[in-house]
């Protein structure tokens, strides 16, 4: 028998129990429990679908129930039947898409294609749970921070994991389910590792984890740093003695324009510069200090404030010598 013969009558199955969704559970297994191989023996005597050769899912179950004296269900179908109904159209349309999409990747089913991944999926889930057990953060498990007892775990997972991919096939529904469960946390488990990794990797080395340090006052919204011209330095970032950042202050501004509160630079002073305490200055403008000369250096002495003869100005003859600092005549 073909994979195609045993997908029709698989399907076959499911509809037929859909159709009696309405009995009892444990009726509606008898009435079933021999169907596949019925329908197996009808699929191999000759060519044509099993629609075909006994009819509709629905009228092939309505021959089961009048057979088994069951009632005819009403013409609205019960809740079961609806639930029943959108798994079967729910399945179909995963198969549609398997069907579409294996030609892609070279396969008639994609479904074919990920069967060949099986082997690499149970090693990753071996990894993950090592992970799990671990509690590691990193992506090489340690054990109490212990690489090699966290590498003895992570060859127990996989094996574990290995053996179990291998004899997960033939397990009934509910172990099946429960696999299946066990893999979707684990793939979530993955998916916050791979994001916790991604964010480290982006890190700023030049920006390190912030410190926290306790506000004295709790009033500390902004922070100012002058230089010793009394100009304000922009985009000031504040360490601690081990080169953490210093974070205070609340990393908001209020803007006029707009009339709404906009998310400053973190980490860096100040968050407001309109809100500055002081009038800082420009390089343009002198301080006080500038206007007022000190005596320096420079300072002229009384020779040097007599003005010297320009050269325009005829120099004094040797024999009438004029007094210092009077213009010859």
């Amino acid at each position: 028998m073909t994979v195609v013969h045993e997908q029709d009558i698989a399907r076959y199955v499911e509809q037929v129990r859909a159709a009696l969704a309405d009995l009892p559970p444990q009726l509606r297994d008898e009435l079933t429990e021999d169907l596949p191989e019925h329908l197996a023996e009808v699929a191999a005597e000759g060519d044509g679908s099993l629609v075909d050769r006994l009819g509709s899912p629905e009228a092939y179950a309505a021959e089961l129930r009048t057979a088994a004296g069951a009632a005819v269900p009403s013409a609205r179908p019960n809740l079961d039947q609806r639930l029943a109904a959108a798994r079967i159209n729910l399945r179909d349309r995963i198969r549609n898409a398997d069907r579409t999409l294996g030609p892609l990747v070279g396969y008639a089913r994609a479904s074919e294609f990920l069967a060949l991944l099986r082997p690499g999926w149970w090693v990753l889930r071996g990894y993950l749970v090592a992970v799990l057990i671990t509690g590691s953060g990193g992506v090489i498990p340690r054990l109490g921070g212990s690489v090699l007892a966290g590498l003895v775990v992570l060859g127990a997972a996989v094996i574990g994991s290995i053996w179990l991919g291998r004899r997960s096939g033939g397990f009934r529904l509910w172990p099946r389910r429960a696999v299946h469960a066990g893999a979707f946390l684990l793939l979530l488990i993955a998916f916050v590792q791979v994001v916790q990794i991604d964010r480290e990797a982006r890190w700023d080395p030049y920006y390190p984890e912030p410190a926290t340090y306790a506000d004295p006052s709790g009033q500390i919204s902004d922070i100012f740093v002058y230089d010793e011209q009394g100009r304000l330095v922009p985009n000031a970032r504040l360490f601690d003695q081990d080169g953490n950042v210093i974070r205070l202050g609340d990393e908001w501004c209020w803007d006029e324009g707009t009339q709404e509160s906009v998310q400053a630079v973190t980490g860096r002073y100040p968050h407001c510069p309109g809100d500055a305490p002081f009038t800082f200055r420009t390089d343009a403008t002198p301080t006080p200090a500038d206007a007022t000369p000190a005596p320096s250096d420079a300072t002229p002495t009384p020779a040097d404030a007599t003005p010297a003869p320009s050269d325009a100005t005829p120099a004094p003859s040797d024999a009438s010598p004029a007094p210092a600092g009077t213009p010859h005549r």
